[in-house]
């Protein structure tokens, strides 16, 4: 069994990355995700992908408080299931390093590791860079390939200097700027084939794991879209706590959508798979009764302990304009 970790700040763009990497290679995949938070959005979205199989680890971090059961479950999966790759999605504030490190320990001639893949979100790196320095580096130094995933570049000299600052974080790993949907079968093919050769520019020393707090939400629904653009707009402004990263699937009177929040931008998408509508919000000082009188129907408000003032103020959602009206699910 080849492992293959696909790590990268919260809002990268991991899951996405791993949906075309089985597309594009039709391999026999099994996926670790290790989520943030209890309610686990990627699962939904990999579950359209019909050769994937799925295996969770939630409420907890694989680099450090579940590093045991991490170890154990990938032997589980190599005894059991015995797939030809095992892909690992930690979660994105997960250290590289110590992940590589826990894997690497048990390695014998049925598990190898092949070069780590770090995915980075070009748009939000000066802000990932500047929050979550150690962490956001230790990433970056420890991949075998640095896979950028969404760009705003202006110019081909704004690329070469983004291609550059990544070169001079890490010298020896494989940079792929161009967007990956436009790589060749032949790159692909050799993300599954590189075997991991111990990482000469690995940090020394891993950083800790930011203190995040996180929000999940189950069974979520809003009366209509203008209601969730209004959610996301004033949660993006900080209306809600900082929130670095949100996403979800909420329903409405007709549909349901999937939303997803990083570092300030936001997105709306259509929704058409299975399971419950839930969201999860990773951030801090979140205003956790606000999001679920908002978004959990019959939620009770609990009245505020004195002195808190997280709860005084419920904002109020905009009404749906006449004619389009629908009764709350």
């Amino acid at each position: 069994m080849k492992i293959l970790v696909v790590s990268g700040f919260l809002g990268a763009g991991k899951t996405t990355f791993i949906k075309e990497l089985s597309r594009k290679t039709r391999r026999d995949f099994v996926v670790m995700e290790n989520e943030y938070a209890q309610a686990d959005i990627d699962r939904e979205l990999l579950n359209e992908e019909k050769a994937v199989n799925i295996w969770e680890l939630t409420e907890g971090c694989v680099c450090c408080s579940m590093k045991t059961d991490f170890a154990s479950s990938i032997l589980t999966i190599a005894n059991t299931l015995d797939p030809e790759y095992l892909v690992v999605e930690p979660t994105g504030a997960a250290v590289l390093s110590r992940i590589i490190a826990n894997i690497r320990q048990i390695e014998y001639e049925r598990i190898t590791l092949l070069r780590p893949i770090t995915i980075v979100d070009a748009d939000s790196f000066s802000l990932c860079l500047r929050d979550y320095r150690e962490l956001f580096l230790d990433q970056l130094k420890t991949a075998g390939t640095i896979v950028v995933s969404r760009r705003s570049f202006s110019s081909e000299e704004e690329i070469r200097d983004f291609s550059k600052t990544l070169a001079e974080i890490n010298p020896d790993a494989s940079i792929q700027v161009p967007h990956y949907s436009h790589a060749a079968p032949s790159w692909w093919e050799s993300l599954l084939s590189s075997s991991y050769d111990g990482g000469r520019n690995v940090p020394e020393s891993s950083p800790e794991t930011p203190d995040l707090e996180t929000l999940s939400l189950y069974d979520i629904s809003l009366p209509g879209s203008m209601q969730l653009l209004w959610f996301l707009e004033n949660l993006s402004r900080g209306a809600f706590g900082k929130i670095v990263r949100a996403k979800g699937i909420v329903t409405l009177p007709d549909t349901r959508l999937r939303f997803d929040l990083s570092n300030g931008l936001y997105s709306i998408t259509g929704f058409a798979g299975d399971g419950r509508s839930n969201g999860v919000f990773i951030g801090t000082g979140i205003r956790r009764a606000q999001i679920r009188k908002l978004l959990v129907p019959g939620f009770l408000d609990i009245p505020s302990a004195p002195g808190d003032s997280s709860r005084k103020q419920i904002l109020r959602l905009p009404r749906q304009p006449r004619g389009k009206q629908g009764k709350h699910p």
